[in-house]
């Protein structure tokens, strides 16, 4: 049956084909098939690409959001590249063109979905955290290209290359393959956050300039030596050697080598 293709946005297309008629846009590019054309390109056959609002294993409905209009180039009737505008604030502007596996890989979905019993409306989710692409067969057929929500009947098509485990061009109900893509996408229950530094490990805090530049200053030039402890002297032997090395009342910083007070500067 065929597909009800929606109508891209007149802008979003207008810009596709400014950029196409852009010698210098067309050299940029990474498409040598672009640039090797000998006929006028056009391009054909928009398709929304929606992206996968990132899932938890807590479940919630699961949300899409519109990314862009795609558009393949086509010289003679064959797809050669695919051309994608990009909404911005100021309405849609030509993203880039590009070609690679998923140009064929779109083009096989497409005529696979064709011959399917039920109409569909095509779209491409993109899942960048798996570096997947997959074509949405939206059952819904009136709905608008930027409804983000997916309808019951809903299949999603991987293209490829697809991730390890997912069987590329195999349709897949929407209720089936999005657990798969939520456990992939999950964060991981045994990693593990670092543990907080605790006070034995967290780097003391930097010191005052006061408490830098008393502990840069230099000793005191009087005392090179902490000083000594002062003993009374005992016994009467001991007190008459203190007096013949000095008067024994004098202070126990001046026996010592400490200057006079009315010596000191």
């Amino acid at each position: 049956m065929p597909l009800h293709v929606p109508p891209a946005p007149a802008p979003a297309l207008s810009s596709v084909l400014t950029a196409l008629g852009s010698p210098a846009a067309v050299r940029e590019a990474r498409t040598p098939s672009l640039r090797s054309a000998r006929t006028p390109l056009t391009a054909e056959l928009p398709l929304p690409v929606h992206v996968l609002e990132r899932v938890t294993a807590r479940g919630g409905t699961p949300r899409t959001r519109l990314s862009g209009w795609r558009f393949l180039i086509a010289e003679d009737g064959r797809a050669v590249a695919a051309g994608e505008a990009r909404p911005t604030p100021d309405g849609w502007a030509f993203s880039h063109f590009f070609e690679g596996p998923y140009l064929a890989s779109t083009q096989l979905a497409l005529r696979q979905a064709e011959a399917l019993t039920t109409p569909y409306q095509p779209r491409l989710l993109s899942v960048p955290e798996l570096y997947m692409l997959t074509l949405w067969l939206h059952a819904d057929i009136t709905a608008d290209a930027a409804s983000e929500l997916f309808a019951p009947g809903d299949l999603l098509v991987p293209l490829a290359p697809a991730p390890p485990g997912i069987a590329a061009h195999r349709p897949h109900r929407v209720s089936d393959l999005l657990p798969v893509l939520t456990l992939r996408l999950a964060p991981d229950p045994n990693s593990r956050r670092p543990p907080e530094p605790t006070p034995a490990t967290r780097p003391a805090p930097p010191q005052s300039e006061e408490a830098r530049g008393a502990s840069l200053s230099p000793p005191s030039p009087h005392r090179t030596s902490p000083p000594r402890p002062c003993r009374t002297p005992k016994g009467t032997a001991e007190l008459e050697a203190t007096a013949r090395m000095g008067d024994a009342s004098s202070s126990c910083e001046e026996r010592h080598g400490e200057m006079p007070a009315e010596q000191r500067p």
